[in-house]
């Protein structure tokens, strides 16, 4: 797969640090009317995000404390479990998880922080067998996803 050109964003200086991963969860009330807005709100919201680089611009911010800092962003991969028959490296996806199963030991792997449901991914990375005890005894694959 190709390199992924980062995307610059606004982030609170406190966390603007390489490697750091976050979930971009959306706009905040406090930022309405704010001048830099647009920086800071050109992600898509839900995705799992990892800061690449650390610029030195900053900025003021309603939102946080020491200001905002301009970072170098790209999208995550996400470790997830999908049905084997999807588990094929380098292949377009619709993730959809079909368990609703809280209780079950799987279910965080199974609905992910950092994927939307119905959106498309590609397989990364095929990691193996998922551990057993699928509540519903499907057959499971470990994978990296990636946004298309």
């Amino acid at each position: 797969m190709s390199d992924v050109k980062p995307k610059v964003t606004l982030i609170g200086t406190t966390l603007a640090r390489v490697d750091l991963e976050f979930i971009y969860e959306g706009e905040s009330t406090e930022c309405e009317g704010c001048t830099v807005m647009k920086a800071c709100h050109n992600l898509k919201p839900g995705r799992r995000y990892r800061i690449v680089g650390v610029r030195k611009t900053r900025h003021a911010c309603p939102l946080h404390l020491e200001g905002a800092t301009a970072v170098e962003v790209v999208e995550s991969s996400v470790p997830a479990l999908i049905s084997a028959d999807m588990a094929i490296r380098n292949t377009r996806i619709s993730f959809e998880p079909s368990c609703t199963r809280e209780s079950c030991e799987h279910f965080p792997l199974c609905h992910p922080e950092g994927l939307v449901p119905g959106e498309k991914y590609v397989v990364v990375q095929v990691l193996g067998n998922a551990p057993p005890g699928c509540a519903k005894g499907r057959n499971l694959q470990r994978v990296e996803l990636r946004a298309v």
